[in-house]
């Protein structure tokens, strides 16, 4: 099965074009993302999404966005003036989400919830004020037990 996700940013604006018989939309877009490793480049992919999807993608993803890609990948292999092949991969995009609402992290960098505290409500009036947080104790440390000593083993009194 042929499923990838990807966190990427746009470096280029969609561009919405139509198949010719059918007038079906398609958003075509290159995505930057970096490497696995911290010396490896940032790579670039193109990306295209169809339908009202690729419409979707045109009215909200604008360059210098960061979004999440859902889609398959594909490889097209290409001959080039210089005498030898080249191969581009390419997503074709089934489901993108829009990553700019998270704060400003840099690609790469995972995306990291508020605190517990931002999605408590406030305690309604005339209620008592709330408990401290319970004080974490540490269990007791048990004392170091001497280890005992083994039976000395007589290798002069092993029958062969």
């Amino acid at each position: 099965m042929n499923h990838c996700t990807l966190m990427a940013e746009l470096i280029s604006d969609p561009q919405l074009r139509y198949t010719q018989d059918t007038q079906t939309a398609i958003a075509e877009f290159t995505v930057v993302f970096p490497g696995l490793k911290a010396d490896d480049a940032p790579q670039q992919m193109k990306v295209l999404g169809w339908g009202n999807l690729a419409q979707e993608i045109q009215q909200t993803y604008h360059m210098g966005d960061r979004v999440l890609l859902e889609g398959r990948l594909s490889i097209t292999s290409m001959e080039r003036p210089e005498g030898f092949r080249e191969k581009q991969v390419e997503m074709t995009a089934q489901r993108v989400y829009g990553l700019n609402t998270l704060g400003a992290l840099p690609i790469g960098t995972p995306p990291t919830p508020p605190p517990i505290a931002a999605y408590s409500a406030p305690p309604p009036p005339g209620s008592p004020p709330p408990l401290p947080p319970p004080v974490a104790v540490a269990p007791p440390v048990p004392a170091p037990v001497a280890p005992t000593p083994e039976p000395e083993v007589d290798y002069d009194d092993i029958p062969f």
